[in-house]
């Protein structure tokens, strides 16, 4: 729509009324919109009842707005004066009006309890609100957008229907009742939250088997059984999400630290062989891989999201038991590293579709992001922290580490993520450093110079991940607050 026409009918309560019309026609003016306003339009001669009739009648005026104020609305219900004459005309249209959208009223004045003073036709439609100057350009914006046509919130185009939801069977963790009563009772405090949160946990974790696939012998498709497996969990790892959440809210105490670090320890068996089976192929727990690692990046981002720096720092320097190592040679307690393993399934498929992706795996942790409670930003961020912590490891200890998937969309960052650009406060750099135990600048440049010389760094076709950028390591601890 190019240069819409449009009609402000109005009341001459008061000089000063006229002059904050007459500004709202100058500003919709300057706009691009062509307002038809009887200060301007109607001439000395012409018939009054006329022009507001055709302003309200013309099919080229697409657009009609009603300035509501006291006194516009007594002449309106009245029927009185100019106004009652305009409302008498606009009142039959709007009934009459299949659309229903091209009248609005605008608000300018409102009686002792905030209520709007509207013409009785008027009152059981949607206005504009322009009588609080606080408020004045956020509702004038949406003003604009109805005269474009261009509301703010568009009904996005229908997706597909969730591959999980199209099976005849169905996998159920049987969570669904102890979800509700965990999580009611952590948002609320109750005496039991820290039983109803174990009773959920345990749940979870012993009805997770029923997740598990097995590779059939010269079975060339595998890879559709485990996106398709993943796909079907999300419902679970969904009520995860919101419990993290939770606990980062209303429930940030080391108890429930140690319980979300068990949760992850007793996981862990399910990306290994159980005892029970003697024959299987390396696909056969990707599907458990994939789970894990986004439960735990998902679990990072729900506590990095409230600052529970403390949290954070349990799930990442807390050594976890491994219980499914079989090999007397390395030791039973690993670092958080293993919950990020390789899943090969997922290059395989990319090969045997001839896909042209970069990494499959980036690619679904970007794509399950929606309407979870944690942007992919904060998921990234998560990521990174645990590839830098992951480093600082192994450099130390060689000790396992963590690839960050994700940063896969970073490559061509040029801000840092945000919990470094507020480091560049002292005060909060303290904070941030329970979770890398590097207590000054010098010690993080260090940190990069070792990461680089290591070949560290990791790249997707020939774009180098940057560290300092993303880090914010000019900056870092700059400023006392």
């Amino acid at each position: 729509m190019e240069n819409p026409k449009l009609f402000i009918s109005y009341s001459w309560s008061s000089p000063e009324h006229e002059e904050w019309v007459i500004q709202l026609a100058e500003e919709l003016v300057e706009n691009g919109i062509d307002v038809k306003l009887d200060k301007w339009d109607l001439k000395e001669g012409n018939d009054a009842y006329v022009f507001m009739e055709s302003m309200v009648t013309d099919n080229e005026i697409k657009k009609v707005i009603v300035v509501c104020d006291k006194v516009y609305s007594q002449k309106a219900d009245k029927r009185t004066g100019g106004a009652g004459t305009e409302a008498q005309i606009i009142s039959q249209k709007v009934y009459e009006q299949v659309d229903q959208n091209k009248f609005i009223a605008v608000i300018k004045e409102k009686d002792e309890n905030e209520k709007a003073y509207t013409p009785v036709f008027f009152k059981s439609r949607i206005y504009i609100d322009l009588s609080d100057n606080d408020l004045y350009a956020k509702n004038f914006e949406q003003l604009l957008r109805w005269v474009y046509d261009k509301p703010m919130y568009v009904k996005p185009e229908l997706g597909k229907k969730p591959s999980f939801l199209s099976d005849e069977t169905h996998i159920s963790l049987g969570t669904s009742s102890k979800f509700k009563r965990a999580i009611d009772a952590i948002r609320n405090g109750k005496s039991f939250a820290k039983g109803a949160l174990q009773e959920y946990f345990d749940t979870f974790i012993e009805n997770l088997e029923k997740f598990r696939i097995m590779k059939n012998n010269n079975e060339i498709d595998f890879d559709e059984r485990i996106i398709k497996n993943i796909e079907e969990f999300i419902p679970y790892r969904n009520e995860v999400i919101e419990l993290f959440l939770a606990i980062a809210q209303y429930s940030d105490t080391k108890e429930t630290h140690h319980q979300v670090h068990d949760f992850f320890e007793n996981i862990l068996p399910y990306t290994e062989r159980p005892e029970d089976i003697s024959q299987y192929h390396t696909f056969d727990f990707d599907n458990y891989k994939f789970i894990l690692q986004e439960l735990f990046l998902y679990a990072i981002a729900s506590l990095l999201k409230y600052e529970c720096f403390e949290a954070v720092s349990t799930l990442i320097n807390q050594a976890y038991y491994n219980k499914t190592d079989n090999n007397f040679n390395q030791n039973s307690m690993i670092n958080f590293s293993k919950f990020g393993s390789y899943c090969q399934s997922l290059e395989y498929r990319k090969e045997r579709l001839k896909l042209n992706r970069l990494s499959l795996k980036s690619d679904l942790f970007k794509e399950r992001t929606e309407g979870i409670g944690i942007k992919f930003e904060q998921l990234m961020q998560a990521d990174f922290i645990l590839y830098l912590r992951s480093s600082i490891n192994y450099l130390v200890y060689s000790d396992l580490r963590w690839y960050p998937d994700t940063l896969l969309y970073a490559r061509n960052r040029y801000k840092p993520f945000e919990l470094f650009a507020r480091a560049q406060s002292k005060d909060y750099m303290s904070k941030l450093n329970i979770l890398f135990n590097l207590d000054d600048k010098n010690k993080f440049n260090d940190l990069v110079k070792n990461i680089i010389k290591n070949n560290f760094v990791p790249s997707w076709d020939y774009d180098s991940l940057p560290l300092e950028t993303l880090m914010n390591l000019k900056n870092l601890y700059t400023k006392g607050i």
